[in-house]
């Protein structure tokens, strides 16, 4: 067990490292000059030239890379230029708010997607399968952005029942039950395609466990369907669906770019799509960094309890 532990721990290095080659190379892949867009109308060429060596970004490539690594590794992220405050403060004052959005919408898309596949797999063929099954598919090809704009629509402009947009409200809010408030809407939409996901590979998995030996074992000994399903089969099952969960994690995570944005979310996503818009290169990988390390060390987290749940996983 510790072997298998020491193992994935030291196999989320290499992943990190390449990581952060990915996210630099996009960032050196996009057209435009960012001393450009950072001095607008004052980019005369002597400007830009100043610019670009006082941000390093006259320096080759390689060069530029291993010195923003080495910087990394000392946790300096660096300072951004369109906010002129270190970038690590930003993306960690962004960070508890999109860990918030993120989180709720996991727990919503794994509860959800759990229940309806246990449902659908004891109910196979019956009218509930069938009806569930058709509003996941409904849910897994509707674009998170589109429903978002549906359900402001709905619940927040013709019905009134909730905030259309932000983290609290700005007069006399500020406390946990606005929070919640602001929070249903932009959550539910960032788990709908998730769950769909989970709820279709749990359903399989279930399946496949309800016709296993150890299954009808245990009815031919009277053991209680509820028991037989909730217990014996679904932590069978569980095993095969740990990871699927993991990678939701990070789906939800990168969902938070778009969505954050919809429901004007003052989160890392909202930030990004700012830094980009106004070229702050250190910001924007900053800030896909650690989002990415995070669900990097989740499914790291993931794998771990998989092993936990089938100690044969270590073979």
């Amino acid at each position: 067990m510790h072997i298998y532990i020491l193992k994935r721990v030291l196999a989320v290095v290499p992943v990190l490292l390449g990581l952060t080659v990915i996210v630099f190379a996009i960032m050196a892949l996009i057209p435009g000059d960012p001393a450009t867009a950072i001095l607008g109308s004052y980019a005369t060429p002597e400007n830009v030239a100043r610019l670009n060596r006082d941000l390093g970004l006259d320096k080759p490539l390689v060069q530029q890379y291993f010195i923003w690594l080495e910087n990394l590794l000392h946790g300096d992220f660096g300072r951004s230029y369109s906010l002129n405050r270190p970038v690590l403060d930003e993306v960690w004052e962004r960070f508890s708010a999109t860990l918030i959005l993120a989180g709720a919408a996991l727990v919503l898309c794994t509860l959800w997607g759990l229940l309806i596949g246990i449902w659908t797999a004891a109910r196979q063929y019956g009218w509930t399968d069938r009806l569930l099954t058709f509003v996941v598919l409904i849910g897994i090809s509707v674009p998170s952005f589109w429903l978002g704009l549906l359900l402001i629509l709905l619940f927040a402009v013709e019905l009134r029942w909730l905030p259309a947009s932000g983290m609290f409200a700005i007069y006399g809010g500020g406390d946990l039950p606005d929070l919640l408030r602001h929070l249903i809407l932009p959550a539910l939409t960032l788990s709908v395609v998730a769950t769909g996901v989970i709820a279709r590979l749990t359903r399989a998995a279930m399946l496949e466990m309800l016709r296993q030996d150890f299954i009808r074992t245990a009815r031919a000994k009277g053991v209680s369907e509820r028991r037989v399903l909730y217990v014996h089969a679904f932590k069978a099952a569980l095993v095969s669906v740990m990871p699927v969960i993991g990678v939701q994690a990070g789906f939800v995570l990168g969902g938070a770019v778009y969505i954050e944005t919809v429901f004007q979310w003052p989160g890392v996503g909202r930030m990004l799509v700012q830094a980009i818009s106004t070229r702050d290169i250190l910001l924007v990988q900053g800030g896909v960094v650690v989002v990415s390390a995070c669900y990097v060390l989740f499914n790291l987290l993931v794998d771990l309890a998989q092993c936990w749940l089938d100690p044969r996983i270590q073979t």
